[in-house]
């Protein structure tokens, strides 16, 4: 008998969650005035947010390229990127269950068969490294937001949760490197059916103390990261400029990691939903009407889903071979 959920249904849940926040924030806004907003998109504004969003998946296959590099796997900027496209589809369009990163391990072990191990921690290490650089910024961005705009028990609230996932992920990512929890974890594998596992467990370890010794190219993932949230913001500010909206751009360098931060919990499809009622809250906070703070959400989703639709052709050849 299989207990859990299984992805089907999974996904019907986000599905419903998504629906269900639009269907709600619709009831509570203008219709005109929302309708009024979009129909008045201006398409250069636009191209430049597209622009500037393939700008940052570059970016984000440049840092991913630093890394590969250290283990000397023998795949190509190129070659990245086409994963990278195809990642990005089947996490921002597919409506299934399976993420960008494992369709990154997937294709990345595919292309370099015998390495899965050192394809894996690439992609674990990518993330954690951009996770370190997000919440360093959105914690300073929570401090900023409480000191200049009014206080909330909403804001306090963000304020103690960002604070205390980015101490989990500080301590994790130190955990992650450490060769003496390592070397403590290799116990488990000494007893039962659990010793088939330990050659593939030390092959884990040896690729990630390859990265331990390589902290330039950490460094250089953690900077470039810290590049992509500059460049992604000035996508909300394109978005806004697209919908003739006069809003400070200190105000989207203030709001993009906080709105980036609601959406770590994985219960909508693709943010849908909680992105909007974020965005509607924090652009709330300095006056942005409603309709146009939720007009500003769903265009930067439209990028999101554009941008990724290369990724589409990728994915559809891949299948194709098969």
């Amino acid at each position: 008998m299989k207990f859990g959920i299984s992805p089907r249904f999974g996904t019907l849940i986000k599905l419903l969650v998504s629906v269900g926040l639009i269907v709600f924030l619709l009831t509570r806004l203008n219709p005109a005035g929302l309708l009024a907003r979009l129909v008045h998109t201006q398409p250069q504004w636009m191209i430049l947010a597209l622009a500037l969003y393939l700008l940052a998946i570059f970016l984000g296959v440049l840092k991913w390229y630093a890394l590969v590099r250290v283990p000397t796997l023998g795949v190509s900027f190129g070659d990245l990127a086409s994963i990278t496209f195809t990642s990005l589809f089947a996490g921002n369009v597919l409506p299934t269950n399976i993420g960008g990163d494992i369709v990154r391990v997937v294709l990345l072990a595919r292309a370099e068969r015998g390495t899965s191990e050192a394809a894996a921690i690439s992609v674990v290490v990518d993330r954690l490294m951009g996770l370190l650089a997000f919440f360093g910024v959105a914690l300073l961005n929570t401090i900023l937001a409480l000191s200049l705009l009014t206080r909330s028990v909403e804001l306090e609230a963000l304020e103690r949760s960002v604070i205390a996932v980015a101490g989990v992920v500080a301590v994790g990512g130190a955990l992650f490197f450490s060769r003496r929890v390592a070397r403590r974890l290799t116990v488990i594998f000494e007893f039962g059916p659990l010793t088939r596992f330990k050659p593939g467990a030390l092959r884990l370890y040896r690729a990630v103390q390859v990265y331990r010794s390589n902290s330039g190219a950490l460094a250089a993932n953690v900077a470039l990261s810290v590049a992509i949230l500059i460049v992604a913001t000035f996508v909300w500010f394109a978005v806004a400029r697209a919908l003739d909206l006069d809003i400070s751009p200190l105000y989207f360098f203030l709001f993009n990691p906080l709105i980036a931060f609601v959406l770590l919990l994985p219960i909508s499809f693709n943010g849908l939903g909680p992105k909007e009622a974020a965005t509607i809250f924090f652009f709330g906070l300095v006056g942005v009407p409603s309709e146009s703070a939720f007009a500003m959400s769903i265009l930067f989703h439209a990028v999101i889903v554009l941008t990724s639709l290369p990724g589409g052709v990728l994915w559809w050849r891949q299948r194709a071979r098969q």
